[in-house]
Order: structure tokens, then sequence, then C-alpha cells
């Protein structure tokens, strides 16, 4: 069988600092396996862009239809100067799994590339299985999931109690009662009584015995 050549090449910097903290953050926004699909899609913005830089000098019939091709496969380009800006974040928004993400159809982009391996996304009546599936613009519309998602149904008695609570309408949780405490009047105490206690404190004197 013969081996396949690589869409893509490894970074020249393979401990980059700036690299590898932008390649994180693609990888987290976009849901991806690991980062050989990052480098998959800059390779493909690159091939691009050279058959872009070979048609600079082409006439204007020849740029329109490249520019009209890629327009198709959902690139917002107008010029050949535009196709020239485009970056691996454009190739990555016309992944499947973007698209299944962006429409609303799963809650994220990691659920989204699950649902497309399980065989739960088609494209029309074609099941598609490949997560890195370029969708075209005509073909956005026809993306749909064929399982039904649970949807947030009836609150539990539970969750409806903490929230009552919380708005000071608990149920079962009784109203604050004022309650009166009587009050006893103060008693005069007179001096002599309030004098007894610093007497009994005093030492007493022995008696003695006169014969």
């Amino acid at each position: 069988m013969k081996s396949q050549k690589k869409k893509y090449s490894r970074p020249q910097k393979p401990f980059d600092k700036i690299r590898i903290e932008e390649e994180n953050i693609l990888k987290e926004r976009y849901g991806l396996k690991n980062k050989k699909e990052i480098w998959k899609a800059d390779a493909a913005i690159g091939r691009i862009r050279n058959q872009a830089k070979m048609l600079i000098t082409a006439s204007k019939d020849e740029q329109g239809a490249f520019i009209e091709k890629f327009k198709k496969k959902g690139f917002q380009i107008k010029s050949i100067a535009d196709v020239l800006g485009l970056n691996k974040e454009d190739w990555m928004k016309r992944r499947l799994q973007t698209v299944v993400h962006k429409k609303g159809l799963t809650n994220t982009t990691k659920q989204a590339r699950q649902f497309i391996a399980h065989k739960h996304v088609s494209i029309g009546n074609q099941i598609v299985n490949i997560p890195s599936y370029q969708v075209d613009l005509d073909e956005e519309s026809l993306v749909k999931l064929d399982i039904v998602l649970k949807t947030a149904g009836k609150k539990s008695k539970m969750e409806e109690i903490k929230e009552s609570v919380l708005e000071g309408k608990g149920e079962g949780v009784s109203e604050e009662v004022p309650v009166e405490v009587e009050v006893v009047p103060e008693v005069e105490v007179p001096a002599e009584v309030e004098a007894v206690p610093e007497k009994l404190n005093e030492p007493v004197a022995p008696e003695i015995e006169v014969k």
C-alpha cells in the first residue's frame, strides 16, 4: 500500500512559547483533537495563497473565477488581496464541527465532534462523520442533527424550594412572629440589705471567755 504524503509540516521552532499559547487557544476554541489539525489548516491556507499569488498577473476573468470558487466554499473574499489575507482560522470556521456548533445544534464544539464521529450529523440525506469536512456555502443550510437533545424540563421540587427561599418566599418556611417579652420592673433594695454581703465578708473576732 502506497503511503500518503503528509498534508502539513511541523513547526520549525517546536518550543516557541507564543505559538504554543496561540495553538492552545485555537485547540480549545474549535474543540480540536490535537494540534495536527491546526497545522493542516495552516498548510491548506498556504496552498490557497500560493495559487492566488500566481494569479496576480492573470486576467480579470481568471481572477474572478478563482474568487468565485472560494466564495462558494464560504470564504468572505472579494479580491486576490483578500485571499492573501486569509489565515488558518478562516479555514477552521468552515469545518463541519464548527458549523454544527455555530448553527446551535450542540452545546459545545467538543459535543459537535462527538456527534459527528458517532454518525448523528448529516448534510441533506448524506451522513458525514468527518469533523474536518469543509462545508460549502450551499451545504450549510442542509446540515442537521439526527438526534434530539434533551432540553431543560420542569424544575424539580427541591429546585423550586431553593429558588423560593432565595426570593424570601420559601415554601414551608414560617414567617417571623413577634414575641412579646414581659418586662419585670426593677425593685429598689434598701441600703441595709445591700450592705449585708459586705458585713458577711468581714472577719469575725473570736469570743474571749472571761473567768
